[in-house]
């Protein structure tokens, strides 16, 4: 099957996903393996947690790596992607390293646009990973909370308002059934960040008041179109150059940084100014090369975030935090954190680790499902994705973008209403401010 649709592109988008989790989608819906509500835990087949990637590239691969590094409970049993050689190659390298723990034969891999259902009906998955093109994780976290599988959702969540709703209402439905949802937010499970920010939470550097955040890189890949590929097919492979899919630079990568300034500040903040600049991407790219963006809260701070493509430029994706007695330098990576008085004293540091951080938001996910307190933080992550993309809004438009208009008034609804892996696609269009109007 190649054709999938999605009900409706604006509000009744909105409105079906709701449906959907309140009723069960009866296509998808399968036995919770580890008892409703949280309650009864038991352990799946074999007492393994049986997992299905959805989403085979790089990050899910990786993703399906770290839990399998981390949880030896974990049996890896499915997986679903657009192109099944994908699929099958992290597949293979995935079973050379973990062996009998990697069970998926070729009749477990599903292809199309509509595999991740076919995943999601098997009663033998406990557990999915989402890590496809972020346009498709609102859709793909839905349909995985009406199936009552617990959730890995990459980041973003949501790249447009209407996603932003859909995770607000997937993330409620999780509550009440007792299924978990974590996101690829590491940073949240980095020791470096979690104690700088107990730090600052304990007073360290006085009053916070205010934040810079960075994630200024070099470059981003871009993939030329292959032979006799259709628009669909094109797009979804180059997915990182198109905003339905990608959400540009600041939703996509930058949210690392925009979730840290959520954490620190303690919620989204009241607007945001922004501007940006486009001067070098491929010609069918709808990226911009940068973002500067101001986020203002009710009283009175700021936080600025600049995000950015520039090749043969100066590198930076950390944050720092200003307080009334200090400064915190919270790196990102494996560069660790810092704190100094205003006068330049250490008063505190400690080393940073990536790599354990991304195995660790996959070990707390799977321990607080045996524990039966399910983690469910989509809500966090929805909000930091939408502050992303209420910068991004801000700097498209030249006006300034409220919280406020963003949750309750903006229609923006990217995702099309069918996809057809063989037919057309979102017609590309480079957004201007001035000409390009908040929706």
């Amino acid at each position: 099957m190649t054709q999938h649709k999605i009900e409706g592109n604006d509000n009744s988008r909105r409105n079906f996903m709701a449906d959907t989790l309140a009723i069960g989608a009866a296509s998808v819906v399968a036995p919770y393996a580890f008892g409703a509500l949280g309650t009864n835990i038991r352990p799946s087949a074999n007492g393994f947690i049986n997992v299905a990637l959805i989403g085979c590239g790089g990050r899910g691969a990786g993703a399906a790596n770290d839990t399998l590094t981390g949880n030896p409970g974990v049996r890896l049993v499915a997986m679903a992607d657009i192109n099944t050689t994908t699929a099958k190659a992290a597949r293979d390298e995935l079973a050379k390293k973990f062996g009998d723990r990697v069970t998926v034969k070729d009749v477990d891999i599903f292809d199309g646009i509509d595999g991740y259902l076919k995943v999601l009906a098997r009663a033998d998955v406990d557990l999915v990973i989402l890590a496809t093109a972020p346009g498709f994780r609102p859709q793909h976290i839905t349909a995985a909370v009406a199936a009552k599988k617990h959730v890995f959702a990459e980041k973003p969540v949501c790249v447009d308002t209407a996603g932003y709703h859909i995770c607000l209402a997937a993330h409620d439905a999780a509550l009440a059934q007792g299924t978990a949802i974590v996101t690829g937010t590491q940073y949240r499970r980095q020791d470096s960040f979690v104690e700088a920010i107990a730090k600052i939470r304990e007073g360290m550097i006085g009053d916070v008041v205010g934040m810079t955040a960075r994630y200024c890189s070099n470059g981003i890949w871009y993939r030329d179109r292959k032979p006799g590929m259709s628009d669909m097919e094109y797009q979804i492979y180059n997915w990182m150059h198109f905003i339905w899919l990608s959400g540009d630079q600041i939703t996509e990568q930058a949210v690392h940084n925009i979730d840290c300034i959520h954490w620190v500040m303690g919620g989204p903040p009241t607007r945001a100014f922004s501007s940006g600049s486009r001067w070098q991407r491929p010609a069918d790219s709808e990226m911009w090369d940068g973002f500067s963006v101001d986020y203002e809260w009710a009283d009175g701070k700021i936080c600025s975030l600049q995000c950015r493509h520039w090749p043969n430029s100066s590198n930076d994706f950390g944050n720092v935090v200003y307080g009334s007695k200090g400064v915190a330098t919270i790196r990102a990576f494996s560069e660790g954190s810092v704190i100094r008085d205003h006068s330049g004293k250490e008063l505190w540091r400690t080393k940073g680790d990536i790599g354990a951080a991304y195995v660790a938001e996959h070990k707390a996910l799977v321990a607080s499902i045996a524990a039966g307190k399910p983690i469910v933080e989509l809500r966090q992550t929805a909000e930091a994705s939408l502050m992303a993309v209420m910068g991004r809004e801000a700097a498209y438009s030249g006006t300034v973008a409220s919280w406020e208009f963003m949750t309750t008034e903006s229609k923006l609804a990217l995702f099309p209403t069918t996809i057809d892996l063989q037919g057309s696609a979102p017609t590309p269009f480079v957004r201007r401010p001035g000409e390009y109007k908040l929706t």
